[in-house]
């Protein structure tokens, strides 16, 4: 008789986790204490850290594919992919080394199956059945993240932290929740390098958590908190440096929980404050003031996979024509720039501008919907310190504006201050 499924847990190690052996032998004894209290555990693991940069840099020294020669994405993707198997083998030969039983399982044998979009794949199914047979019978199950398969056996990639995606993939696979180590106890009103009044927080809902993945935290990657939300996987974000105690049970782990916002009985008006310097400014000076215009200049970046955030419309000098600005990440400004040069002469306008910076800081909360102010708030305090704001953004819970980057710092600590995040 297989045992419920509510007993099983996944586990999550990033690559700081998995940085060194030692780090391995200590994600192994967290792992033996929660198969000790009774859970049937797996555990899905990243490479150590920086070895996907050099695994990567490694298939840039193959060269350029030549004239006429196709870019081999699908053998790009068997290399870096490999980083995560050597951990996966690592921690489950460590696992068996303290007399546990467990087992490595590739991404092709559970078999996490994705779409053929290598290097960036997506994935589309994750049978659960055989793995968690394997699971209730007692067996530790180390799955390398990252990595999946086609549909006709090619190994891809998630793209970056796609580790994360993976683990809560295979935990909506298996019915069961999914606790994510890294090396931070949890999410934080702000992060506690700006502001050391930062405080954790114990639970976040899956909408702001979302918001705050896309805005700049790096504590989850976006794509993990979307499936998560979609499949209701509870998430638990937690500190891969405690240890258990001499008897092997893990001291009270605190961390962060993300989870369906009904799980929060009093919600705050905002819960975080966040930053990211991964964006650029680009400015279409002098475009026709033609209503079919910016569906011609953003289709052309749709088209080339340009993501545009903020969008600014506003009137020219110059009669007959207005001046458009939106924003991109930094790695895809210049792609997007040389676009728009390409296309001037079609999609008419007199200059483009470039501007990388620029800093966007955002504050989160599902206690907008329902309390007013919070714009005025956010405004006022930004005014105070005298930072001018390039462009907004809104949705239902997050409000974002585009700055100089050098007041990102001083804006991010005049908005915690502002909401009195300090007391959360």
């Amino acid at each position: 008789m297989t045992r419920p499924a509510s007993e099983r847990l996944v586990m999550k190690f990033g690559g700081t986790s998995m940085g060194d052996l030692e780090r391995i032998r200590r994600a192994a004894r967290i792992v033996a204490a929660e198969a000790a209290s009774g859970k049937k555990v797996a555990v899905v693991v990243s490479a150590m850290a920086g070895k996907t940069n050099e695994l990567v840099a490694w298939t840039d020294g193959a060269g350029r594919p030549g004239a006429g020669v196709a870019l081999s994405d699908d053998e790009y993707d068997v290399v870096v992919a490999s980083g995560e198997q050597v951990t996966s083998g690592l921690l489950a030969l460590t696992l068996r080394n303290m007399g546990l039983n467990a087992r490595s399982w590739m991404g092709w044998q559970i078999p996490i199956l994705t779409d053929d979009a290598h290097g960036r794949a997506r994935i589309e199914d994750v049978p659960g059945e055989v793995l968690g047979a394997a699971m209730d019978r007692g067996e530790i199950a180390v799955v390398p993240g990252f990595q999946g398969v086609t549909r006709d056996g090619r190994i891809t990639t998630l793209g970056r932290g796609g580790s994360d995606t993976s683990a809560v993939a295979v935990a909506a696979a298996l019915e069961c929740a999914c606790d994510i180590y890294t090396d931070v106890d949890g999410v934080y009103t702000t992060d506690p390098r700006i502001e050391s009044r930062a405080r954790r927080l114990e639970k976040v809902s899956y909408e702001e958590m979302l918001e705050m993945a896309s805005l700049g935290a790096k504590v989850l990657q976006t794509r993990s908190v979307e499936l998560a939300m979609a499949k209701q996987v509870p998430v638990r974000v937690l500190s891969s440096f405690i240890e258990p105690d001499a008897d092997g049970v893990m001291p009270d782990k605190g961390g962060t929980l993300i989870c369906d916002e009904e799980e929060i009985v009093e919600k705050r008006i905002v819960s975080g404050v966040t930053m990211s310097r991964d964006e650029a400014r680009i400015t279409l000076l002098g475009l026709g003031d033609r209503v079919d215009a910016p569906a011609d200049v953003f289709t052309r970046l749709a088209d080339a996979n340009v993501n545009v955030d903020m969008i600014v419309q506003s009137q020219s000098r110059t009669a007959g024509t207005v001046n458009l600005t939106f924003t991109t990440g930094r790695r895809d400004a210049q792609r997007a720039a040389e676009l728009m040069r390409a296309a001037q002469g079609e999609i008419g306008f007199e200059e483009i501008r470039v501007d990388e910076d620029v800093a966007k800081v955002s504050v989160v909360g599902v206690g907008m919907r329902s309390h007013a102010g919070v714009a005025q708030t956010m405004f006022k305090a930004l005014a105070d310190k005298g930072v001018k704001f390039q462009a907004i953004s809104t949705s239902e819970i997050k409000i974002s504006v585009l700055i100089d980057a050098a007041y990102a710092e001083l804006a991010v600590r005049a908005l915690h201050s502002a909401y009195g995040l300090e007391n959360v």
